[in-house]
């Protein structure tokens, strides 16, 4: 068999090849672009799939560095840190509060579902977290990040099984939002709200011109912010505890953000934005490119009930919980199928669901403000916290 080892260099420029091929092949095809399928995990899965060959006709392998796609995780869960403003959940109002809520509960519940299912199935239920909330309420960078975490506790294949989960989410929850959203419209008798949404829509407005200094200085920020979390991560390994090598990273970038707003000083927030969209896009292209797939199929068959399982929960939540949370009207109708494509997907399925729906039906400002609020600001990091909380009861109970 052929064999050949990447090193750290070699790695970050075939990485880049196969984003940059990701992205062409985007272009090229509908289907991805109308599902906003990411790039790297278009690129990714693919040279997997050519390691898929290669491992099944014992032919040839490639492996390769990880150190710098693990630096590139961290960088990406600190930025996201750095969005975890109270003082903007504050200005957001109570709508924004209650779908956070919302999210969170079901965060909680794909969590429990994924591990009960896959306990019953026969399956390590670490597995059927990795088709929980990681990749559904997560998508594909919370997978990347969790499933080598899940993997070192003993799920073996849990990497392969969170992407694949999180690419049939994207798919699934674009296809169920519309029709819940109709049905509740028709139900309900619900029409278009007028008149203002309530809520300072100034949030949205955060657009300044980057500049070398500007980005410099989010560069220290993220950097400082990573260095502090590493430094705490080793302290509290050397007391027996232990946490996901990003996750203090992201804790002390939200601290962070809170003090400066506080102190009331600028921030650099798009320019950390854009170092954190550099380092998923990176990070997502070197985890899947590396993605052993001869993995998954012994797992297909409990996967598949597991999402389609899920998949039922999260078109009953929207139609029940998110709908009735969110007050019952119009706008909540829209933030029902938005729900669906971010419970399942990520924030901009949730967006091409709502326009669809907008498209046909009238508008909907508030659902157009909360939803971005919530998926670009805070799921992340509940999400982050509620899933180290599951996977270590997880292991102290069944492992």
């Amino acid at each position: 068999m052929f064999e050949y080892q990447l090193n750290m260099a070699e790695t970050v420029g075939f990485a880049i090849i196969l984003l940059l091929l990701g992205r062409w092949i985007k272009k090229k095809v509908n289907f991805f672009e109308k599902f906003f399928i990411p790039a790297p995990v278009i690129g990714g899965t693919l040279f997997s799939i050519i390691l898929l060959i290669g491992h099944q006709t014992e032919t040839f392998t490639f492996t390769f560095n990880n150190d710098i796609k693990n630096l590139l995780m961290i960088a990406f869960f600190t930025t996201v840190g750095f969005s975890a403003s109270l003082k903007i959940l504050a200005k957001g109002g109570v709508g924004v509060a209650l779908f956070l809520l919302a999210a969170t509960i079901l965060v909680i519940l794909q969590d429990i579902v994924g591990p009960v299912l896959a306990k019953a199935l026969g399956i390590n239920p670490l597995l059927g977290l990795a088709a929980g909330s990681i990749p559904l309420t997560g998508g594909h960078g919370t997978s990347g990040a969790f499933g080598p975490y899940l993997e070192e506790l003993g799920a073996t294949g849990a990497t392969v099984v969170a992407v694949a989960s999180a690419t049939y989410g994207l798919i699934s929850g674009c296809l169920i939002g519309g029709p819940i959203a109709r049905r509740l419209m028709i139900k309900n008798n619900l029409k278009p709200t007028e008149g203002k949404a309530g809520f300072d829509s100034s949030l949205l407005n955060n657009e300044s011109e980057m500049t070398e200094e500007s980005l410099f200085s989010a560069v220290v920020y993220v950097g400082i912010a990573m260095g502090i979390g590493a430094t705490i991560n080793i302290i509290l390994e050397k007391y027996g505890i232990k946490f996901p090598a990003y996750l203090m990273g992201m804790v002390v970038a939200a601290i962070m953000r809170n003090i400066i707003d506080a102190s009331q000083k600028p921030l650099p927030f798009n320019e950390i934005g854009v170092i954190g969209n550099i380092s998923l896009s990176l990070f997502l292209s070197m985890a899947l490119m590396s993605m052993k797939l001869w993995e998954l199929v012994e797992l297909a068959g409990p996967l598949s009930i597991i999402l389609i399982v899920q998949t039922v929960v999260m078109a009953l939540f929207a139609y029940f919980v998110t709908f009735n949370i969110m007050g019952r009207d119009y706008d909540a109708a829209v933030i029902a199928t938005g729900h669906c494509g971010f419970g399942l997907g990520a924030t901009p399925n949730a967006i091409a669901n709502m326009e669809t729906f907008t498209a046909t039906n009238g508008p909907s400002v508030k659902a157009f403000f909360i939803i971005p609020i919530v998926g670009s600001l805070f799921i992340d990091f509940v999400n982050a916290m509620v899933i180290k909380g599951f996977a270590s009861w997880i292991v102290a109970n069944f492992m």
